[in-house]
């Protein structure tokens, strides 16, 4: 059985968290460049982080990740090898599970809930291309 079934036959609803990049710009961080959000994977990984916690705090039962223009393709242009873009890639899934464990690290926290979600962010193919 699909995990995610067993949790829609307990939970028929699930909330998905908002607009990262929009909370991210929010926040001060300027997203006008070829990455967007993914860029703040390179600078400000802590306040993908903190967005992530918020919306679980805020009742988001899926955190999808910082990864939609982050490709490694995109990150060469930055000067990073093959193995560093596949890190950041990742580092955008451990960011997003971290939040949640840190959010569901409290008894308090998982009444009437199921353990949120971590859905990867995948932007369409030439995405990273970034031509519009």
């Amino acid at each position: 059985m699909n995990p995610i079934d067993s949790i829609l036959a307990q939970y028929p609803v699930l909330v998905i968290d908002g607009a990262l990049a929009t909370e991210l710009e929010r926040r001060g961080c300027d997203l006008k460049d070829t990455l967007w959000s993914a860029k703040i994977l390179l600078e400000q990984p802590a306040m993908i982080k903190q967005v992530h916690l918020d919306y679980f705090r805020a009742g988001a039962d899926c955190a999808i990740t910082a990864s939609y223009q982050a490709t490694i393709e995109g990150f060469a242009r930055r000067r990073l090898d093959e193995q560093q873009a596949i890190a950041l890639i990742k580092k955008s899934v451990a960011l997003a599970s971290e939040a949640r464990d840190e959010f569901w690290a409290s008894e308090a926290k998982r009444v009437g809930r199921p353990k949120p979600l971590v859905a990867a962010s995948v932007g369409p193919y030439g995405a990273f291309l970034a031509d519009g």
